[in-house]
């Protein structure tokens, strides 16, 4: 599981949102709270905004700000904005493929990976990212030694 520069920007941006919300914060305050540049931000407010997640406000006092509470936005919700589906295998959904011989069987080992990914970032909200109060399952998952560990 891989999450991109820009997924992992667009949960930054996002994060940041929650913990001001309802308050509406610049684009230029926010990619510079999060040290990230601030078109490149902008852009990745553009996908949030087309996804119906955050809304712009012009004017003086103008700026962006979550479209509902951040305690109903899944950070799995702000991923698929800017990235798309959370899995892929080459480009095709994990119940799109199909192989022949040994292989038969890895599209359930595809759907079965899919779905944990799944279960972390959509059972995490972003009140939930912003505070740091995960759900007992991923708050386990963090504390399983080796989960801190490379490989």
């Amino acid at each position: 599981m891989q999450v991109s520069a820009r997924g992992e920007y667009a949960v930054r941006i996002s994060v940041t949102l929650a913990h001001g919300h309802p308050r509406t914060i610049s684009a230029s305050t926010l990619a510079a709270a999060q040290e990230l540049p601030r078109k490149f931000a902008e852009v990745i407010l553009g996908d949030l905004r087309r996804a119906h997640l955050v809304d712009s406000v012009r004017g003086v006092e103008g700026g962006y700000r979550l479209s509902r509470a951040p305690e109903d936005i899944s950070v799995g919700e702000v991923l698929r904005a800017v990235d798309g589906p959370l899995s892929e295998i080459r480009g095709r959904r994990p119940e799109e493929t199909s192989y022949e011989g040994a292989a038969v069987n890895l599209p359930r080992l595809w759907v079965a990976a899919r779905a944990a990914v799944r279960s972390v970032f959509d059972g995490v909200s972003l009140a939930q990212a912003a505070t740091g109060e995960f759900p007992l399952r991923v708050a386990e998952l963090t504390a399983e030694e080796d989960a801190w560990m490379p490989r």
